[in-house]
């Protein structure tokens, strides 16, 4: 997704758009769109992708390769990266935060936990982002009504790891606290990206960020002994090319086109919308159910 070209130059200040021209509008709403219907479909490839191949190794190949492949592009738009000392500890805060921690801690957990389960759980994004939100050089403070909803997020959370009746809940309630760790990752991640004064194209900050992350993925997956080499079974691979070069690449460039030229209360609503998409997908295609 592409922002402005004004942005691009060294320093540049990122500004949320104002939603009062026609074009501003439309590119936010394809953005949301993208983040909505893309992300809602991913838990079912990630399903998929830990279920056929090596968790970390896999979703570390995916992102370096994103990362090579955005980068290309943004350097033969925009020139070749710079890798200042600043930029690259902000880099290095929003790597670790939204590639690292986030993806990490949810492709491990997901070999245990149902896609379903998983996009619920990562609906406390909304609430994180929109409190973390109000911190920081571009805090938006919230309303009433947000702060009321955010109660009704945390409450709907307490209910999914409410103890089942199998006898497994202890088990997978750690599974899933890990998934919530994750999403603390991520938003602290984004956090951080939206107060961030960068220096690089915003295409190539992401391009870095996917390739720095997915480097480190890809050494944690050594650490904990995984194979790494990819089983390229059919569906395995069908689900690494469509988070590789839809969810990471697309997805990806339109949630940071949003989280520099929206809300943090608008940018968490894809939260509350992928849980949704990714439930109808998970009983379609993998037969899941909700209890």
């Amino acid at each position: 997704m592409d922002v402005p070209r004004r942005h691009a130059r060294r320093g540049a200040r990122l500004t949320p758009a104002t939603g009062d021209s026609g074009p501003a509008r439309a590119t936010v709403a394809l953005a949301l769109a993208a983040v909505w219907l893309i992300w809602g479909s991913s838990y079912l490839a990630t399903k998929v992708l830990v279920t056929d191949e090596p968790p970390l190794f896999a979703a570390g190949l995916r992102f370096t390769l994103a990362g090579l492949l955005l980068g290309a592009i943004a350097w033969w738009r925009s020139g070749p990266p710079r890798l200042t000392r600043a930029e690259l500890r902000r880099l290095a805060a929003v790597t670790a935060g939204t590639i690292v921690v986030s993806n990490g801690a949810n492709v491990v957990a997901m070999q245990h936990v149902a896609s379903n389960v998983a996009a619920l759980l990562n609906a406390t994004p909304a609430l994180w982002i929109a409190w973390l939100g109000t911190f920081g050089r571009r805090a938006a403070p919230l309303s009433r009504q947000a702060a009321l909803g955010l109660a009704v997020g945390l409450a709907g959370t307490l209910m999914v790891l409410a103890p089942g009746g199998d006898g497994q809940w202890a088990v997978a309630l750690g599974w899933q606290f890990l998934i919530l760790v994750g999403c603390l990752g991520w938003s602290l991640g984004t956090i951080a990206f939206r107060n961030a004064r960068i220096e690089n194209d915003p295409t190539m900050f992401l391009a870095l960020q996917m390739f720095g992350g997915g480097l480190a993925l890809v050494l944690l997956a050594a650490a904990a002994g995984e194979p790494l080499a990819m089983r390229w079974t059919p569906q395995g691979t069908l689900a690494f090319a469509w988070l590789t070069l839809m969810s990471s690449c697309l997805a990806y460039s339109a949630y940071m086109y949003l989280a520099t030229h929206t809300t943090p209360v608008l940018v968490g609503t894809y939260a509350y919308v992928n849980p949704g998409i990714a439930a109808l997908l998970g009983w379609l295609v993998l037969d899941e159910r909700l209890s």
